[in-house]
């Protein structure tokens, strides 16, 4: 068997977005797609552009550059793509000391860089993400923070957490001084939101909390991304409860935004309680409902004429603009006891709607939201969680809340990448209290320090990341104390009050950790990085941890350990995925690992010795039990 076949090696790459997005397009438009030789003379599948537009019904030979069209763009917008396409070496590390039920949690929180931690999860989280929730930086000039420099990635953030030497790679304040304020906040945003719909659930909803600084950004943004059609509505929340007289224009901006696009959101719960019986109706409750029309005599003519009670031959005319119905849908309203005449001459006719015909039990949710919920609301919950003011200003739990009612159901996961002080995984604990969601949440942020003069910072929590977990776990406390007398002990260990932390670290494999282009000045310090691969100090639930994540795994997902013929297996979503870390594979292991027949089979690629032969019949035995599968069924064989 030659090397080639040999070759089992894992990529430690995150998800290749480009080949994401052809693979998607293939299934579009397969015949788009021609193969061609590249430089190195290997045959590659390629987009054939010309034949994409005419499959689009434009027929033109040659694109005009310079074209003027509609669109948006900016300095460093094509720099943004490129970054997206850059995938991630990086690895999450467990961190078992700083979570809560580590093993038995679904949520997560993870401590880094939002869009390196973002590329990590497209393979575990493409399109399973129901509702995302942000509250980014509004680009006031204050509290933003970025990458002096441009080319953003995992070093930049490891210099910044101080887990690198600083190489003058930092993130500092964008002032509005900066001749690129609003292009750098673009830059910053892009590739977030662009990844961040990659995780979407195809009936997922996004909610962006902005103000007026960037809220035309945003809206041009998530037009390009998600759709123009995508867009539900604009949300306004009146977040400031006292007239502000400080401003230098006079005028009091009172209001902030939450955006949303997706499909829809759940509307209104609908009040029933004006539904009730007194005749004795067996049809059931109904309420009585307006039948006055909605258009002039010129526009609907057909909607205005008289209305007689055919019994007591009283004519109650015509309001000026008509009747909801037309005279034959009266009639038939009539006729099946619909119509409620009224006690006097001057009263209006209205109709029983019944509680039973209702088709939805939502109405549509009102654009203003959050009535009496202000800014400082969010600093008085976290003043009575602490004890003391642990964060300025967080939007208030009921008003994330309220979104979380719109954009969640039973078991659904949501995601928020710009958490903060984690108001949005207290709500998601509260929601599941009072409703029994099961909803789980993913949070990311980074280390950002907090202030020496701050409160937080006094008490021993440096950064907004420690603040966060320290307020997850606080509220979770205070649910188990709020509930301990009202849900019995079955019920309360229904409710996931945990939570996995999780660190944006370099991986756990000196040779994923490498530049991704390899030069002659770099072959020597490959070949002695594949000597010893594994970096110093790492533990294995670390790798079991990094192999989960780029094996497309979900990092929540539960863990076995099993032992087979005196090795330590780990078996992942019931023996779909089996990984062994021990530094020694056998031939009995091999076997047995054949009779479980997972999909996936990961070990180290040192656990061989060099013994080509183990190896080479491993790969055969693999082959064998793959012969005649669907693609889809083939069991795979990875080392590291």
């Amino acid at each position: 068997m030659s090397n080639e076949e040999l070759n089992t090696e894992m990529k430690g790459e995150s998800l290749d977005i480009s080949e994401q997005k052809k693979r998607e397009l293939a299934q579009l438009f397969p015949a788009v797609f021609t193969e061609t030789i590249n430089e190195k003379g290997e045959l590659v599948s390629s987009v054939d552009f010309n034949k994409l537009k005419a499959e689009l019904g434009e027929f033109t030979d040659v694109y005009e550059n310079h074209r003027e069209r509609y669109g948006m763009e900016w300095p460093g917008k094509k720099e943004a793509l490129k970054l997206i396409q850059q995938p991630s070496r990086a690895t999450l590390k467990p961190c078992r000391e700083e979570s809560v039920d580590f093993d038995n949690t679904e949520n997560l929180f993870i401590e880094g860089d939002n869009l390196e931690v973002l590329k990590l999860l497209q393979k575990s989280y493409y399109g399973k993400v129901k509702m995302i929730y942000i509250d980014p930086p509004y680009n006031t000039g204050k509290e933003f923070i970025y990458p002096d420099k441009y080319s953003e990635n995992l070093e930049t953030y490891l210099a910044y957490a101080g887990l690198l030497d600083d190489e003058g790679k930092k993130f500092t304040t964008n002032t509005a001084a900066e001749g690129r304020f609003h292009t750098k906040w673009l830059n910053m945003m892009y590739p977030r939101l662009y990844l961040a719909r990659n995780l979407l659930r195809n009936d997922g909803v996004i909610f962006i909390s902005i103000d007026d600084n960037e809220i035309e950004n945003v809206r041009r943004m998530c037009d390009e991304i998600f759709g123009e059609e995508a867009h539900i509505a604009t949300f306004i929340w009146k977040s400031r409860q006292n007239i502000d007289n400080r401003t230098e224009h006079g005028a009091s901006i009172d209001h902030e935004y939450v955006i949303c696009y997706g499909k829809k959101v759940r509307g209104r719960e609908r009040n029933t309680e004006q539904y009730t019986n007194p005749d004795g109706d067996a049809r059931g409750d109904w309420a009585s409902a307006n039948m006055v029309g909605l258009a002039t005599a010129d526009r609907r003519p057909n909607l205005h004429y008289d209305l007689i009670n055919a019994e007591t031959k009283i004519n109650y005319g015509c309001p000026e603009m008509g009747w909801r119905y037309d005279i034959n849908t009266m009639k038939r309203l009539m006729d099946e006891n619909r119509v409620l005449w009224p006690s006097s001459d001057g009263g209006r006719p209205r109709r029983k709607a019944f509680l039973n015909e209702i088709s939805s039990e939502f109405t549509g949710f009102s654009s203003l939201i959050g009535k009496d919920l202000y800014t400082r609301n969010g600093t008085q919950d976290v003043q009575k969680l602490f004890g003391y003011r642990a964060m300025d200003f967080p939007k208030p739990v009921d008003l994330i809340y309220t979104l979380l009612e719109q954009g969640l159901e039973k078991g659904d996961v949501c995601l928020d990448f710009f958490a903060g002080s984690a108001t949005t995984c207290e709500a998601i604990y509260k929601l599941n209290k009072n409703r029994g969601l099961k909803a789980k949440f993913i949070a990311i942020q980074l280390p950002e320090k907090c202030a020496e003069t701050t409160e937080a910072y006094k008490a021993g929590l440096l950064t907004i990341s420690k603040v966060a977990i320290e307020r997850i776990r606080l509220s979770g406390v205070k649910i188990k104390t709020d509930t301990e007398n009202q849900l019995d002990l079955a019920e309360k260990n229904n409710i996931d009050l945990g939570f996995k932390v999780l660190k944006l670290d370099q991986s756990n494999f000196k040779q994923w950790q490498s530049s991704l282009e390899s030069t002659v000045d770099n072959v020597i310090e490959q070949l002695e990085l594949h000597v010893d691969h594994i970096t110093d100090s790492t533990s294995q639930e670390d790798i079991l941890y990094e192999l989960l994540l780029k094996s497309g795994f979900m990092p929540t997902e539960k863990i076995k350990t099993l032992e087979l013929v005196g090795k330590k297996v780990f078996s992942i979503e019931d023996n779909e995925l089996l990984i062994c870390l021990e530094d020694d594979v056998t031939a009995d292991l091999i076997n047995a690992i054949v009779e479980i027949q997972p999909l996936q089979f990961i070990c180290l690629d040192k656990a061989f010795h060099g013994n080509d032969q183990l190896k080479a019949n491993t790969v055969q035995t693999f082959s064998s039990l793959n012969q005649g599968r669907e693609k889809i069924d083939r069991i795979e064989f990875r080392t590291v």
